[in-house]
């Protein structure tokens, strides 16, 4: 869970610079479990990145993990 809200403050970082969403959505990755999602998303002035990862197990042994930062 640490690296998904670590993957989103640094999208949300990104994002205060300004970068541009692709840069945003890479930076968010760079940091995120392999096999992560990102979303980036704006209402007003607001940037929220979501990081989205399953723990590694089988099956149904899996857990969804999900961090935002703003």
């Amino acid at each position: 869970h640490i690296q998904c809200v670590d993957a989103a403050r640094a999208g949300a970082r990104a994002a205060a610079r300004q970068d541009p969403p692709e840069a945003v959505v890479e930076t968010a990755l760079q940091a995120a479990p392999e096999g992560a999602d990102v979303t980036v998303g704006r209402t007003g002035d607001l940037v929220q990145v979501e990081v989205r990862a399953r723990t590694p197990g089988l099956g149904a042994l899996t857990v969804g993990l999900r961090a935002r930062a703003v």
